[in-house]
């Protein structure tokens, strides 16, 4: 890499300069204790089997296993992971200073086309020594990753940078879905979308989502590529997982798309017939 970290520029403004991430810069994840990553793994696969259990019961299915952990260590672990039990609650969160909460707007909304809803989501991937986030931008109708990017901070930037390059590859959805997370809700991030006129919505806080496909693709993703691999560096992770979108855009039939693959269903490309 060009970056020099003995240099008076910053290194996020080195990363800028050179038109790079800057959570591209730090190849390696923030080591994290091994008895706190094997908890981590098994509660992201917990979270993906039972998405409303919250701290208390996954305490309680870890102790199960005969993994003994207090709850507010489970907390702080689900925290670090950004997850949060899904389920219908009051909207009583208040947004950071500065951060504005945008309405839902898919409640009873029949999605018919490519590039009419996309959505945003972030999940956590493990990794032989730590972990790093993954970011996806995903067109509703087709369930089409149109963007990607790992990171190994939750900051809004690498978000950024994957709406921006979907926004440049596809053109631009009447509406954008994501949660209620910081870095969905930052002025820098929703600037991105306002200056293209296209319409915020967001979930409520924790709730089910009317479509939960997004979910769908991380469990896909989970359990068909992260789960099999053990990725001892970012620059792995990202050839590893890489390769597996692409398969699962271009080869890997949906049911719920009648069997299309998400290219066929998001280029409108006819079914072709099984030789």
């Amino acid at each position: 890499t060009m970056i020099d970290r003995s240099h008076d520029l910053p290194v996020a403004r080195q990363a800028r300069e050179l038109g790079i991430s800057r959570g591209s810069i730090y190849y390696l994840p923030r080591p994290v204790p091994a008895a706190d990553l094997a908890l981590m793994r098994r509660i992201d696969e917990l979270h993906l089997e039972y998405p409303f259990a919250g701290s208390r019961m996954l305490r309680d299915l870890l102790a199960r296993e005969g993994i003994t952990v207090g709850r507010l260590h489970v907390a702080t672990l689900m925290k670090r992971m950004a997850i949060e039990a899904i389920y219908r609650r009051p909207n009583t969160s208040k947004p950071a200073p500065g951060h504005k909460i945008y309405p839902y707007l898919l409640r009873k909304l029949p999605v018919t086309r490519p590039n009419q809803v996309w959505a945003m989501d972030i999940t956590y991937v493990p990794m032989v020594r730590g972990f790093v986030y993954l970011a996806a931008v995903v067109d509703w109708f087709s369930r089409r990753v149109l963007s990607w990017r790992l990171s190994i901070t939750m900051q809004a930037d690498f978000c950024i940078e994957a709406v921006e390059e979907a926004l440049a590859r596809f053109g631009a959805p009447d509406i954008f879905n994501t949660d209620q997370g910081s870095q969905f809700t930052s002025i820098d991030f929703t600037k991105v979308l306002l200056a293209r006129e296209i319409k915020i919505s967001m979930d409520g806080k924790g709730a089910w989502r009317d479509n939960v496909f997004v979910e769908r693709l991380w469990r896909s993703v989970k359990y068909e590529e992260v789960y099999l691999r053990a990725y001892e560096t970012v620059s792995h992770a990202r050839g590893s997982i890489g390769r597996y979108l692409d398969f699962y855009n271009g080869r890997r039939p949906h049911s719920s798309l009648g069997r299309k693959t998400p290219d066929h269903a998001y280029f409108n490309q006819p079914l072709l017939a099984a030789a």
